[in-house]
């Protein structure tokens, strides 16, 4: 019977995301001395993401994000905190050619699902209705994935063999800085952030003895994600 490695990715994801909904379940009880507001806030959203990188040429792509956060009320401090956790699916383009000895080139769509879980301070401008955010993320996200099957024999642009189907297999944990603004009232804000992520996401391509004739030997590559949000606090 074949493995099914679909499945097995979604379970991990599902995995994930129960880890974390756990992980600030622990640490609110862990910080009882706090009054805490917010206690539990429903975001979506959109999101521009891209990979950053010498290797391909890409295209940002628009995509969604769902989350959940739960925010600790320091009164008397310049700031507040709160876990956060959020679920992207991100498409974005890389170009291709149809055949090897095609001059001509074409875009070929993947998409990439995240799971993002962060500790975030949020600098309070305006008491706690304008604030600066940034914080840490662990990320864990799916391979790439094509959008269009009918692409996986295309040729990546920069490269003379190398074909869509084999990069697919990317680094799946990584960590990120964020950073970004957000703005309203208790129960309804709206957020602007941008996440970056310091570790090398196509350091995976490096150990699968890829055909690299005609571009750079080594992949190097940094996720990089715009995310405008809205949220609503209970």
């Amino acid at each position: 019977m074949p493995f099914d490695t679909k499945n097995m990715k979604i379970k991990q994801l599902s995995l994930l995301v129960v880890f974390c909904i756990g992980f600030v379940t622990v640490c609110f009880s862990q910080h009882r001395r706090y009054r805490i507001q917010n206690n539990v806030g429903i975001m979506g959203g959109l999101t521009q993401y891209d990979i950053i990188t010498d290797n391909f040429e890409t295209k940002k792509g628009t995509g969604w994000m769902l989350g959940a956060s739960a925010t600790v009320d320091l009164p008397n401090k310049w700031y507040n905190l709160s876990y956060m956790i959020q679920l992207t699916q991100n498409p974005f383009e890389i170009e291709t050619r149809t055949t090897g000895a095609s001059t001509e080139t074409t875009l070929t769509e993947y998409k990439v699902f995240t799971v993002q879980a962060g500790l975030i301070g949020h600098l309070k401008l305006v008491g706690n209705n304008i604030t600066i955010d940034a914080g840490p993320m662990l990320q864990y996200n799916s391979n790439l994935e094509l959008q269009d099957g009918s692409h996986e024999n295309y040729f990546i642009q920069n490269y003379t063999n190398l074909q869509a189907k084999d990069i697919e297999d990317v680094s799946n944990f990584n960590v990120n800085g964020m950073v970004g603004a957000t703005a309203g009232f208790d129960h309804f804000k709206v957020s602007a952030h941008y996440v970056y992520s310091f570790l090398n996401t196509l350091e995976k391509l490096n150990d699968q003895n890829l055909d690299t004739t005609g571009g750079e030997s080594n992949f190097k590559g940094n996720q990089s994600m715009l995310i405008f949000g809205v949220a609503v606090f209970f």
